[in-house]
């Protein structure tokens, strides 16, 4: 791990795009914040996973604007090509922890590398609580 970006709204660098092709236009750069919301709008289509739940670094930053899309992602830089995503969720009570984590990781690396180009060395998951789909906050 070179370069740490940290939470996908306290840095905004972006990444240049591994395959973009010279079009003598210019060159393309895709921030951070949009690799952390394709992350995340990826994320809650997997059945099983109830939300992305941040730190409380992210809960502070919630004070003073910081968006719910960027809340439990963090972008790593591992080199200019390869990217680490990492996720912290809260998921249904019940479903089978390691096969939900298999599926999130695998989706979220799929629809980055898809929509940018930018290559994903490793999407890490932790998991920050369970709850039953009824309630409204985590115990974890």
């Amino acid at each position: 791990m070179n370069e740490q970006t940290g939470n996908a709204v306290a840095d905004h660098r972006d990444f240049p795009t591994a395959d973009t092709p010279d079009s003598g236009y210019g060159r393309i750069s895709i921030n951070n914040n949009v690799i952390a919301i394709i992350a995340h709008e990826t994320a809650k289509k997997v059945p099983g996973v109830v939300e992305l739940q941040g730190s409380l670094a992210d809960d502070l930053a919630g004070m003073i604007g910081k968006k719910t899309k960027d809340k439990g992602i963090r972008i790593e830089k591992e080199s200019e090509e390869l990217l680490t995503i990492d996720l912290t969720v809260v998921l249904e009570f019940g479903v089978k922890i390691p096969s939900i984590c298999l599926q999130l990781q695998s989706a979220v690396k799929e629809a980055v590398e898809e929509m940018t180009g930018q290559k994903v060395y490793a999407v890490n998951v932790v998991v920050q609580g369970i709850r039953n789909t009824g309630e409204k906050k985590a115990e974890g």
